[in-house]
């Protein structure tokens, strides 16, 4: 990455008023990278379900659970800071359909669609219990992704004040996305298919925000009261794409829409500087 792209998005993120951004992206048109303090740790918030949804086609593909699996979906789940049980608030979280199925069954696959497409946590939770995180670490190991650390559920109250928590860097989520872009994420046919739900994101005022009509974003955010995070895979007209990933770190709580914002903004200086090679 150029010095002056890097002075410019330090300088969008101090006017913003963050006080630490990551950036990390891999063109697939000609395997060019960039890095912004991409090894830095982050809380990894609801970018973490990428992790989640690679696991269960992991197990599908070996296997381990039928394509069209139906698991009972309950909403009392176990902290892994000391065993006891917990719910997740349905006032905190960014879909109400899956609550209706609670005491029912859903399809896996339904699941992860709500997982991913609308943030749901009680989905997330429900998939998580059903894979195991020993599964979910050995997925992402299997394919040897680093810079991504899966702890524990969504919503685990009692283990974030313990200081357990899922983890990300911007390099991580990069390379788990190009996997999935390229068609290398468990198999080519389940690589397809965990794009095909990341394509139908309704999240979409950070990365895509910054980027013209027309363009498609597989994309996955995260945002709690200290970080707002996006990172996709970024389809433009006819061109191949390219995978981008910025996460951002917040002292206190504020505006969320600057923070998103912001990470629009730097969405649209790396189109221009680093994918339209406007930097000279």
């Amino acid at each position: 990455m150029s010095g002056e792209l890097v002075e410019d998005i330090e300088e969008l993120a101090s006017d913003a008023g963050a006080s630490a951004v990551a950036v990390a992206a891999h063109d697939l048109m000609d395997g060019r990278s960039l890095e912004l303090h991409a090894d830095r740790w982050f809380h990894a918030a609801s970018t973490i379900k990428v992790a989640v949804l690679l696991a269960l086609y992991d197990a599908i593909e070996r296997g381990e659970l039928p394509e069209d699996a139906r698991v009972h979906v309950r909403n009392q789940f176990t902290s892994l800071a000391d065993s006891r049980y917990y719910r997740v608030d349905a006032s905190r979280d960014g879909n109400e359909v899956v609550y209706g199925y609670v005491g029912r069954t859903m399809r896996i696959r339904d699941l992860a669609h709500h997982m991913i497409v609308t943030s749901s946590n009680l989905a997330t939770n429900v998939l998580v219990e059903l894979l195991g995180p020993e599964a979910i670490r050995a997925s992402l190991a299997r394919q040897g992704v680093e810079g991504v650390e899966f702890r524990r559920g969504v919503e685990d109250d009692r283990a974030w004040e313990a200081g357990i928590n899922n983890r990300v860097t911007a390099a991580g989520l990069t390379e788990l996305l190009r996997q999935v872009a390229e068609g290398t994420a468990v198999s080519e046919s389940a690589s397809s298919e965990m794009l095909e739900v990341l394509l139908d994101q309704r999240f979409v005022s950070g990365i895509p925000a910054g980027l013209p009509e027309g363009t498609r974003v597989a994309n996955k955010t995260g945002e709690i009261s200290t970080v707002v995070h996006d990172a996709g895979v970024v389809y433009l007209p006819d061109r191949d794409p390219y995978v981008l990933a910025v996460l951002t770190e917040w002292n206190e709580d504020g505006d969320t829409s600057r923070r998103r914002k912001l990470i629009a903004d730097i969405s649209k200086l790396v189109l221009e500087r680093f994918v339209e090679r406007k930097d000279g």
